[in-house]
């Protein structure tokens, strides 16, 4: 039995116009004789490429999705001629998981260029095709570490544009041979249909590739699992994720915009669904399954976890909208971005890392004003220069803490606002001034409309020592030089590390070098 083209958001026409565009795979027929007539069997077929996720010294987690009940096998090997390969047998692939699954790798040597190899095996035992890709293990010794981050995808009513040959940006990133890379959420637009065209103030169009599941709101399980499907339909973005292991956060977009915890979607959306806690356990679960992560059974319900990566980077990936409280309620003595158990995690997993540099990979930036309509506030920052109040006193605690125990090296990156900054906090100029100075590199967007630049809160002294960002606001990616990703280069030898802020082909805007701590 296949699954059907509404389990993934693709109907009949859509297949039709985007395999023309080369963006989905065909299903291959498989010939099987004997002293009869020639029997056809329908391959599986994977759908919609494969990933890497969450990389450790041994291994890290496949992902992949197959078109019908299938075996999960996935093969390792030093080389990609694939000698003495390395077998290792996931999950059976069913509609229950909208067929997506992953399995996770282990035993391979660290420090390693991976090669590996994804087939299906389908009930009547026919294999589909092969896809190839490759990761690195996690080093054990100090070593050179690129990584890169960024966020936004689809936003805006931008979507792929097959004039441009779809979402190039992934391409360029992909180019430049990254071992990890952040992707800081808003990784669907669950709140932003597409429509076929868009026209912009200069006259020009914008053309979208258009599917079911991206044509309304998404409000069912299906309509976010196919919000996922629809951006691997895209070459470019399908063979970075073979070649680039990923952390992945959720934002807002994944489920609707500004959304938090108890809250109501308003009656002008025309959603039929209001509940932003129903919408958004429906988002969780599509997210779960079409992003290569441990799956949300194995997680003890987090997503907020450490990546070590060597001894000279650990990553603490935050979840700043699980645990928020209302946007309207951004005020007071005390307020709630993190919440208790993620602040104490935070504070705990700085205090006892021994890793040369710390990057928190924060999915809301800390000093950035963002407004959720007239007076309420989507992130920590709510306008007040004064003391730290609402969701500011949890950024406060960890600030506190970080330099009570005498934490060096922490560098933030963060992403949501869709222009690409550099912001240098400093006691000296802050209303709260029991911290050490620090850095925050904003990147985005990867293919959405491009913002900014947002007022900063001076609570925390937040200097904006370089921004990119557009003149005219929602400035389409047609105007590629407003579409960002953010890269971090450690050096292994001198353990300096490096950030630079890029547009979408590659050119690099502003460049910081930081030196490790007693230096």
């Amino acid at each position: 039995m296949a699954f059907g083209s509404k389990d993934f958001g693709l109907s009949r026409r859509t297949l039709l116009r985007t395999s023309a565009f080369g963006l989905v795979a065909a299903p291959a027929l498989a010939a099987c004789s004997n002293d009869g007539p020639a029997l056809v069997r329908l391959r599986p077929n994977l759908t919609h490429g494969v990933a890497v996720g969450d990389p450790r010294t041994d291994g890290a987690l496949i992902w992949a999705r197959s078109d019908r009940p299938a075996k999960l096998t996935v093969e390792t090997a030093a080389t990609e001629s694939f000698t003495d390969a390395k077998r290792f047998t996931g999950p059976l692939l069913t509609p229950d998981s909208d067929g997506t699954g992953r399995v996770r790798v282990n035993g391979l040597p660290a420090g390693r260029q991976v090669h590996y190899r994804v087939t299906l095996e389908g009930e009547d035992g026919a294999a589909s095709e092969p896809i190839t890709g490759v990761f690195r293990t996690v080093p054990t010794g100090a070593s050179d570490i690129k990584l890169q981050w960024s966020g936004d995808v689809v936003g805006q009513g931008y979507g792929i544009n097959p004039d441009l040959g779809g979402m190039k940006i992934f391409s360029t990133m992909a180019a430049r041979d990254p071992h990890l890379f952040i992707h800081s959420g808003d990784s669907i637009y669950a709140d932003g249909p597409l429509k076929e065209s868009v026209p912009l103030p200069d006259g020009r169009v914008w053309r979208n590739v258009v599917t079911e599941a991206k044509s309304a709101v998404a409000q069912t399980l299906d309509q976010f699992r196919g919000n996922f499907a629809y951006n691997l339909t895209d070459q470019n973005y399908r063979r970075f994720n073979s070649s680039v292991a990923q952390l992945v956060q959720w934002d807002d977009h994944e489920t609707v915009n500004n959304w938090y915890p108890g809250g109501s979607v308003a009656e002008s959306k025309g959603y039929s669904e209001r509940s932003m806690d129903t919408l958004a356990t429906r988002s969780w679960q599509a997210f779960h399954e079409w992003m290569p992560l441990e799956p949300k059974e194995a997680a003890d319900g987090r997503l907020y976890r450490k990546i070590s990566y060597g001894p000279l980077l650990e990553i603490f990936v935050l979840d700043m909208r699980t645990y928020k409280d209302t946007n309207g309620g951004n005020n007071g003595p005390n307020g709630r971005i993190f919440g208790p158990a993620q602040t104490k995690w935070l504070i705990e997993g700085l205090r006892d890392s021994k890793a040369t540099w710390k990057i928190v990979a924060n999915d809301l930036p800390l000093g950035v004003i963002v407004k959720d309509g007239e007076t309420a506030f989507e992130g920590p920052a709510n306008g007040d220069p004064g003391a730290p109040s609402g969701r500011e006193t949890e950024i406060a605690q960890v600030l506190s803490a970080i330099k009570a125990n005498k934490v060096g090296g922490v560098v933030w990156l963060t992403a949501d606002v869709h222009y690409t900054a550099a912001h240098r906090y400093s006691p000296e100029r802050a209303a709260f001034t029991d911290f050490d100075e620090f850095w925050e590199f904003v990147s985005g967007p990867l293919n959405a409309g491009a913002f900014g630049p947002n007022p900063l809160d001076t609570t925390f002294g937040p200097e904006a020592v370089f921004v990119h960002a557009p003149a005219v606001q929602n400035a389409s990616p047609l105007d590629g030089d407003f579409q960002h990703f953010g890269e971090v280069l450690i050096d292994g030898k001198s353990r300096e590390l490096t950030v630079n802020l890029c547009d979408a082909t590659g050119s690099v805007l502003f460049s910081q070098r930081l030196s490790p701590q007693g230096r």
